[in-house]
């Protein structure tokens, strides 16, 4: 198991916000965290305590000089979402992105838009490209989310799926959004059906507050399983865990 840094950008600026709050009003968005520190300076930090395979995440318009410039601070370190499609990739890559993390553009009226992805992963190549699976929970299954984690789609995460879409890409990143950004603790349905399930590596976020919770997440995933936190770490103006002390469990794991 490691521990995957987050670089979340919105307005340009490093901020953590809670998830099922990213809509269209500006007035409903609760941000836990903005910081005064660049989007370079934590990629300088990842780079200092050598935690490959973080992301960025471009929360809507005007976050890509910050991103370029994370990116320059640590080339093929991180890797970006946010707005990818095929149309931009190849710059991304080219700006050092390690991989590219898409959703949105590869979904069509609730539905995979296959001809998007094989098209992104013959751009990207299946050893670049992440899926970022976040979902919420609805009646009797988990779905994943589009649109700034507003929009259902009408795919359901089962073991089924994520076999046949792990044939297009390296990676999964999940959010669990119902819990992000609220730090109350995983959700351990979630991970456990990610820890049965997931034919490639993947990356679990959402709701981690503790050490217990990485903990869990280690024995629950069975290794298998990666973990970001942001708004409960202090370098985001979390107080329930310290940086150094995930950096040394990462280290131990």
């Amino acid at each position: 198991m490691r521990f995957r840094p987050c670089i979340d950008l919105h307005d340009g600026r490093v901020k953590q916000i809670v998830g099922s709050s990213l809509k269209d009003a500006s007035s409903d968005l609760q941000v836990n965290f903005s910081s005064t520190l660049p989007a370079s300076h934590y990629a300088a930090l990842y780079r200092q305590d050598n935690l490959n395979g973080g992301h960025i995440i471009m929360l809507g318009p005007g976050n890509e000089t910050a991103t370029i410039e994370a990116l320059a601070t640590w080339p093929q370190g991180m890797q970006v979402g946010g707005g990818i499609t095929d149309a931009n990739a190849r710059q991304w890559l080219d700006h050092g992105a390690s991989h590219l993390i898409v959703t949105s553009h590869v979904f069509h009226d609730g539905q995979i838009n296959w001809e998007r992805l094989r098209s992104l992963t013959q751009l990207a190549g299946k050893h670049r490209l992440v899926l970022d699976l976040s979902c919420r929970y609805r009646d009797s299954g988990y779905y994943v989310v589009t649109d700034r984690w507003q929009k259902f789609t009408k795919l359901q995460i089962s073991p089924a799926v994520l076999e046949e879409l792990s044939a297009y890409c390296d990676e999964f990143l999940v959010h669990a959004v119902d819990v992000e950004g609220k730090c109350m603790g995983i959700d351990t349905r979630l991970l456990a059906l990610l820890a049965t399930s997931v034919p490639v590596p993947t990356t679990y976020a959402g709701g981690i507050s503790s050490m217990a919770d990485l903990e869990q997440i280690r024995t629950v995933g069975q290794g298998r399983i990666d973990a970001t936190v942001g708004s409960a770490l202090d370098i985001f103006g979390g107080s329930s865990l310290r940086y150094r002390d995930v950096v040394a469990f990462h280290a131990q794991s």
